[in-house]
């Protein structure tokens, strides 16, 4: 395990999970809840994001582009996007809003031109899978090439065997194990 994902699993589970009845955006109950915005936008905690996600996806080739729905992907498509610049690397990063805009040039993908390109969806936290499915849906219909998912934090429910079933390859860097949430 690197420092940084120590580090990183250390903020989370100090900072960002919380006990308690909750209802998840996918509709289930659940008695904890991770809400990584609380850490992803905090400035010692983002860098860390961007160096762990870097090394989960380090073995995907030719990857020209991070991102996801909006706004749990936001944050870590930023952090990859800055600290894979650190590194030497030259991975843009993209926004896909949940509907396309309604004004303007009516986008739905935000961010460089993606037709032809490989592109990684990631996202903060997943439940189900919905939202990285949806963006996948958007991002294919721009002619992006979706070469697999990362997420921060697996739920361990559902979500890595509806990706995998829609045949996309599925990562993610901290499971409930690792938060001594199983």
């Amino acid at each position: 395990m690197t420092d940084a994902r120590e580090q990183l699993i250390k903020y989370i589970s100090d900072e960002a999970v919380f006990h308690g009845d909750f209802t998840l955006a996918s509709g289930r109950k659940a008695t904890y809840y991770v809400d990584l915005r609380r850490v992803s936008l905090d400035h010692r905690v983002a860098p860390l994001i961007g160096q762990v996600m870097l090394d989960v996806i380090a073995d995907i080739p030719d990857v020209f582009a991070v991102g996801g729905l909006t706004m749990g992907a936001d944050p870590v498509a930023a952090a990859i996007l800055h600290q894979g610049a650190a590194r030497g690397a030259t991975y843009d990063a993209f926004v896909v809003r949940k509907e396309p805009k309604d004004h303007g040039r009516g986008r739905q993908v935000e961010g460089p031109d993606l037709a032809g390109k490989r592109v990684v969806v990631v996202e903060d936290t997943s439940t189900t899978g919905g939202s990285p499915l949806t963006a996948i849906a958007a991002l294919e219909k721009v002619g992006a090439i979706v070469v697999g998912v990362a997420v921060v934090v697996d739920r361990n429910t559902d979500a890595r065997e509806r990706i995998e079933a829609a045949g996309y390859p599925y990562y993610a860097a901290i499971g409930l194990d690792d938060l001594g949430l199983s």
